[in-house]
């Protein structure tokens, strides 16, 4: 049987918010997508429930969490993107619960965004069947973003984001985008934004020496460039970057 084509993502949209669990989790998961919203007039911003800090064994958390953070910044700035906030929940041990839907819906009623972007909330990567085991703190992130983007439109869920922090309600979320999905409805031309996907990539230099001991840009350049041919042939011929689109209005 063969997999149906993937429909373009909406573009009639202003703002966007991508939430992630870690650095470079949008650089490889979706970059290429981000640079041409930019590139469009598009705004973006990311916000990471984490710095990353327990991802690198021979660096201690108390020095990584500061590096990821700056290497994520400069990452995002490659494909257009200037706002990155980090929450400061715990790498590696990220809970999903009300404290997290609560931080993701603050953030949420902050920027106000149409779009919201996350990350593969499923138990596993690629097939469903077979695939590899995805980690807890990508399955709570995920998950919570797909909650939040509803509780920051109701007063009555976390309503001391409106009486402490004056985080007035938002109900204009349209869409919540999940990047890395097996079952991927939407899709976006990859080619405008791939080679700033590849230095967004790039620019996680320490954790890239200690994940691969290839040349940093021809892994780079050889993950990222695989990935979006094998939507191809579902987007039209175009490399894509794919994504499962919930609507929610």
């Amino acid at each position: 049987m063969t997999d149906p084509q993937l429909e373009p993502m909406p573009d009639d949209w202003e703002r966007a918010l991508a939430v992630v669990a870690h650095p470079d989790d949008l650089e490889y998961g979706c970059s290429a997508a981000v640079a041409g919203w930019t590139d469009a007039g598009k705004d973006v911003t990311y916000l990471l429930a984490s710095r990353g800090e327990a991802g690198i064994d021979t660096i201690a958390p108390v020095e990584c969490g500061p590096l990821r953070e700056r290497e994520q910044r400069a990452s995002a700035a490659v494909v257009g993107v200037s706002a990155v906030e980090f929450l400061g929940h715990r790498d590696g041990v990220i809970e999903y619960g009300p404290a997290l839907r609560r931080d993701i819906a603050a953030a949420i009623r902050r920027h106000r965004p149409e779009l919201v972007i996350t990350l593969n909330h499923r138990d596993t990567w690629g097939p469903v069947v077979g695939g590899w085991w995805s980690t807890p703190d990508h399955r709570a992130v995920g998950r919570a973003t797909l909650d939040a983007a509803g509780d920051a439109g109701n007063r009555w869920i976390f309503p001391e984001l409106l009486t402490e922090q004056g985080l007035q309600p938002w109900n204009g979320v349209r869409w919540v985008a999940v990047a890395g999905s097996s079952t991927p409805t939407h899709a976006v031309d990859a080619t405008p934004g791939l080679e700033r996907s590849v230095r967004s990539l790039m620019e996680h230099h320490t954790y890239l020496e200690v994940l691969t001991d290839k040349d940093p840009e021809d892994y780079c350049r050889e993950f990222l460039t695989g990935n979006v041919r094998q939507l191809a042939p579902r987007f039209g011929g175009l490399p894509a970057v794919g994504f499962e689109l919930f609507p929610r209005q």
